[in-house]
């Protein structure tokens, strides 16, 4: 490993990670560094433009909240660290041409055909779930991107409408047992107007927990100083995050604060993480569209029940 090493071609192997929620970090993706790499399902994160929905199979606590969404290579703790709560990734898009020798001889045949009609990813949707949705909602499938929601649906709007449905309360405690004992399912509306909604909502979701999508937030960082991170708590009467005993975040309301993803609390683990270090003026700038971003999704998650309700509430049909 030393001698593979000593060559410095690991340094064209680094690559951003998503290491906790809202936390991207940086790694060596190389054999001899980052030994369990997952390759089979990791390798299309790191193949071209992708998105990847990661939760958990089986989980502790008492609310299921085992849900969200990368772009980068997710660290097996992303969603939540604790006991029989590991992560798994589920890209959306399959490379054909990443070039791993591991695979059968049947999947094998089927990327050189996919190849040699020009087709250099697929979408990782089982072909039943496919036609169930396009028969329900009555919609030609496009196999890559979006479609007009009008006659199409591509693979980029079941990938927003599952996030949309994950997101809803009223479906987490509705289901809550068997979330907390298996991967969580999606029922599929027959409601085109409603799968639409759900798509719109989805999609504002993923671009906000990619950070992709600014969110309207009215926290502030006012105090100067050495901005360093030395005792992490929160003032909830006052709405202030204290990194010290001079320096606060304020604006921060008491359902941001608590906001969780997994076993995480972002707002604050994201601060732990970085305790005994000077956050510097873009980490001060992420922590504020962190903020925002939470803000937003309450009220977006609010919308994503109401919308279902206004179409017949559950069970979708």
């Amino acid at each position: 490993a030393k001698t593979d090493l000593a060559t410095g071609a690991w340094k064209d192997k680094i690559v951003p990670v998503s290491y906790r929620p809202f936390d991207t970090r940086w790694t060596v993706y190389e054999t001899n560094v980052t030994v369990h790499r997952r390759a089979r399902a990791t390798m299309h994160m790191l193949a071209g433009p992708n998105v990847g929905l990661c939760t958990c199979r089986q989980t502790v606590l008492p609310t299921w909240q085992h849900i969200s969404v990368t772009n980068f290579v997710p660290d097996f703790c992303y969603v939540s660290s604790r006991t029989r709560e590991g992560g798994y990734l589920f890209p959306l898009y399959l490379y054909v041409d990443h070039g791993d020798a591991a695979e059968d001889l049947e999947e094998m045949a089927a990327r050189e055909e996919a190849l040699a009609y020009g087709i250099r990813r697929r979408a990782n949707l089982a072909a039943g779930f496919v036609e169930e949705v396009s028969g329900r909602v009555k919609l030609a499938f496009v196999g890559d991107g979006t479609g007009d929601l009008k006659k199409t649906f591509g693979p980029e709007d079941v990938f927003d409408y599952l996030y949309a449905v994950l997101h809803s309360p009223e479906y987490r405690a509705r289901y809550a047992p068997f979330l907390r004992m298996d991967f969580p399912r999606v029922p599929v509306t027959s409601d085109r107007k409603l799968f639409a909604a759900l798509v719109g909502l989805g999609r504002r979701l993923r671009g906000l927990h990619l950070l992709e999508t600014a969110a309207e937030g009215g926290a502030s960082f006012p105090v100067a100083g050495d901005n360093t991170v030395s005792a992490v708590r929160y003032t909830e009467a006052l709405g202030r995050v204290h990194i010290n005993d001079a320096q606060y975040f304020e604006g921060v309301p008491p359902a941001v604060w608590n906001f969780h993803v997994g076993g995480y609390q972002v707002c604050e683990k994201w601060l732990k993480d970085r305790r005994r270090r000077a956050l510097d003026y873009d980490e001060i700038t992420r922590y504020l569209q962190i903020v925002a971003a939470l803000g937003e999704t309450l009220a977006l998650t609010s919308q994503i029940d109401t919308t279902i309700a206004a179409h017949g509430g559950w069970p979708l049909a």
